[in-house]
């Protein structure tokens, strides 16, 4: 584990409420003025990898080693614990608290199965659940883990379909949304998808309580090779989802979609100039329930697009190489991308000379 040197404010800012609490009155009062920190994957110049907590301003707080390339990184605030997951199909997950004070813990995953880069913790902190591959079988895992007893695996169910990517909890706490990208891939194969002409994506409601189906919906045949990936829900409930289009290059449908529960999927009417500047390649989404805006980045097309949620009015489109991670922050989004920079609301930029960061961004606090 590195920790690089920082000054005491920053440090309090990402430390969680269980250590803050333990400080004294003075110390304490330095946290007040912390709005959020953001956690994130990465790659170090040197070819290392971690994770890495942010402050607003761009610094780095606390970082943790990974043995190989991490992906999307997940909280839970009940503990102050993070939990970010090895990029498909990586074979572990590594949970740390932003204080330093653990040492952090390296989980692996059952030997015929692997991650697929994204949990979520339950409401109570108790559990966590991460996308995982069956893939002997070709069949998509939801694998259940005692968070408060070593990450000790108690168990899974199905997602229904093949190749989960990213899941969500709903507000309700019970309900999964789960993104079934429909690609069929093997570790033998690496990162080879072998069901191309077959694929068949869906998002899918499930009760995380029964891992019962609750509701499936899937594309047009028409769109079969639409992958479902990444998700986030917005300030009514529901799910904004993005594609990845694994169909001729040619053709450019539309990678942008909403799922409701008791209604079909409903699928972005972007302008032309906007969709194709994402060269069928959605990297995240992210939604900022405060402002009712959407975003959505491409790291293929070197762009992200934020839209209102209400009307699908686009109303902003940015160019910014290898753009990838995204999160609220404020009325707007911050992104982060593979040449190491930081985007913050007001469009000012902070680089890290030694780190790239990695797909994904999440806000906490």
């Amino acid at each position: 584990m590195r920790t690089p040197l920082i000054d005491r404010r920053d440090f309090l800012k990402a430390s969680g409420a269980a250590f803050a609490a333990s400080l004294a009155p003075a110390a304490w009062a330095k946290t007040l003025d912390a709005d959020a920190v953001f956690a994130t994957a990465y790659q170090r110049r040197d070819g290392s990898y971690g994770a890495a907590v942010l402050s607003e301003a761009g610094k780095l707080l606390h970082q943790v080693d990974l043995p190989d390339r991490g992906h999307d990184v997940t909280f839970d605030p009940v503990s102050g614990r993070s939990v970010v997951f090895a990029r498909q199909p990586g074979t572990f997950f590594v949970a740390f608290d932003h204080t330093g004070k653990a040492e952090p813990q390296t989980i692996a995953s059952l030997p015929d199965r692997h991650f697929f880069g994204h949990g979520v913790f339950s409401p109570d902190g108790a559990l966590l659940y991460a996308t995982e591959n069956d893939f002997d079988n070709a069949a998509g895992m939801v694998g259940i883990y005692d968070a408060r007893d070593g990450f000790r695996r108690l168990g899974e169910f199905p997602t229904h379909g093949v190749g989960p990517h990213e899941l969500l909890l709903l507000d309700d706490g019970r309900t999964l949304a789960i993104a079934n990208g429909g690609i069929e891939t093997h570790p033998d194969f690496g990162r080879a998808e072998m069901n191309l002409s077959t694929m068949k994506p869906s998002l899918v409601f499930v009760d995380r309580v029964s891992g019962d189906l609750i509701e499936s919906h899937e594309l047009p045949p028409t769109l079969h090779q639409l992958s479902i990936r990444h998700m986030d829900t917005d300030a009514t409930g529901a799910v904004w989802f993005g594609c990845q289009h694994r169909g001729p290059a040619t053709e450019t449908p539309s990678l942008v979609g909403k799922a409701e529960r008791g209604k079909e999927l409903q699928l972005l009417d972007m302008p032309e100039d906007v969709l194709g500047g994402f060269r069928n390649y959605i990297g995240s989404v992210a939604a900022n329930r405060d402002a009712g805006t959407v975003a959505v980045s491409s790291p293929q097309g070197n762009t992200f697009a934020v839209f209102e949620a209400a009307s699908g009015r686009i109303v902003s489109d940015q160019s910014l190489r290898e753009v990838c991670g995204l999160a609220p922050d404020h009325a707007g989004f911050r992104a982060t991308t593979g040449t190491g920079e930081i985007l913050d609301p007001a469009g000012g930029t902070v680089e890290e000379a030694d780190y790239v960061w990695d797909n994904h961004l999440l806000r906490i606090g």
